[in-house]
């Protein structure tokens, strides 16, 4: 996978958000690769935790990549899909959250049934 280190146990999934020079931004492949981790769970329920890389959970939307399509398009490419996914997998998500969540990335840490965040976490909807 390019945007995620994923960690596989018996029991868990660590998914690790890792686009550290976009700080975390959720763009399309990462949004792909969500998807392949949760056909994969739902294959073969484990705990699936989510992180971000370098001290930030996600910046949200890669806004570079949001320039190419218009807003409804972006919108539904990414919230329609992965989030509701996540939200509705069938065992325990937790997001461990550091840094920033903003936009779609805390979207992303609110698909979760679990949220744990450090004294640094800095949540909000800056659009």
């Amino acid at each position: 996978m390019e945007t995620l280190r994923v960690a596989e146990a018996a029991d868990r999934v660590v998914v690790t958000l890792d686009r550290p020079e976009r700080r975390n931004a959720i763009d399309q492949r990462m949004v792909d690769e969500l998807h392949e981790v949760c056909e994969a769970l739902e294959r073969d329920p484990r705990i699936l935790v989510l992180t971000g890389s370098d001290g930030v959970f996600a910046s949200g939307a890669d806004i570079a990549e949001l320039r190419e399509r218009t807003a409804v398009d972006a919108r539904h490419a990414i919230n329609a899909t992965i989030f509701t996914r996540i939200a509705e997998l069938p065992m325990p998500v937790i997001a461990a959250l550091d840094g920033y969540a903003l936009g779609g990335g805390a979207e992303l840490a609110y698909a979760a049934d679990f949220r744990l965040g450090t004294p640094r976490l800095r949540v909000g909807n800056p659009e």
